[in-house]
């Protein structure tokens, strides 16, 4: 009987790939892969001679969501045939991204084993980067969905979002710059609600390779327009100030 194993190859692959992922990878009957550069791809068809990219799914103008079902029905086509079949991705497999989640929950709702794997993703590469403990308290959000639902912002705790070179964008572009620049205008205005216009902000993109630093930018919200953006970049928003101490609760807790 067929099955899924679902996989993330970390933001910088092989350096971050677990060795549990490299397993299923090796073994399994069909391998299926997205990847965004030729060392990943490389790697991965020494792993397993028979892995199978999807890439060729993703066209310019072609609406993403549309990408995204018929790379879901690729990848169960060949977990109905009987196949173990792997799937790996960029990053952590959980994280934006639809054809995993949606893969996993077709699967098992046929009745197939399925099963996703964790992952280093671009939020634990920030934290480590940036300095930031999310123990202090931290906000994360896709930056399209932070906007259409109007989440509410807590500005004495970080925010980060996610994707703000591509907000509002459903079609799939081969560019690596800013993919609606009307869109990140729109997320700045209604970040400037909130905060004032010269508190700092950072511009983020992991490394994704272990010779590379991670790109870095800080600026100030009013003249984040200015900076260098693309389809990948996320925004972390520290927090305007400290939240203050309840004494009464924690009087309550015997902290004082």
């Amino acid at each position: 009987m067929g099955s899924l194993i679902v996989v993330g190859t970390g933001i910088k692959p092989i350096a971050q790939t677990s060795a549990e992922a490299v397993s299923y990878i090796e073994s399994s009957d069909r391998v299926f892969f997205i990847v965004a550069d030729a060392l990943s791809h490389y790697w991965i068809e020494k792993l397993n001679p028979k892995a199978e990219s999807l890439i060729e799914y993703y066209q310019p103008g072609k609406d993403r969501l549309t990408t995204y079902n018929e790379i879901v029905e690729h990848v169960l086509r060949a977990v109905r045939e009987g196949f173990s079949v792997c799937f790996a991705v960029y990053g952590h497999p959980g994280v934006f991204a639809y054809p995993t989640h949606e893969s996993v929950r077709q699967a098992r709702a046929e009745g197939y084993h399925a099963e996703m794997l964790p992952s280093v993703s671009a939020e634990d590469c920030l934290f480590a980067d940036l300095g930031v403990d999310p123990g202090d308290g931290c906000q994360s959000y896709e930056a399209t969905d932070f906007l259409v639902r109007k989440r509410r912002i807590e500005t004495r705790a970080a925010l980060i979002l996610w994707q703000i070179g591509l907000v509002a964008q459903p079609r799939h572009k081969n560019e690596f710059g800013l993919w609606n620049p009307a869109g990140l205008d729109i997320l700045i205005e209604t970040l400037l609600k909130h905060y004032d216009r010269h508190h700092e902000v950072t511009v983020y993109e992991a490394a994704r390779y272990a010779s590379c630093n991670p790109m870095i930018q800080r600026v100030e919200l009013g003249r984040l327009g200015e900076s260098k953006i693309g389809a990948i970049s996320t925004l972390y928003v520290p927090p305007k100030k400290s939240a203050p101490i309840d004494k009464v609760m924690a009087r309550r807790l015997g902290l004082i």
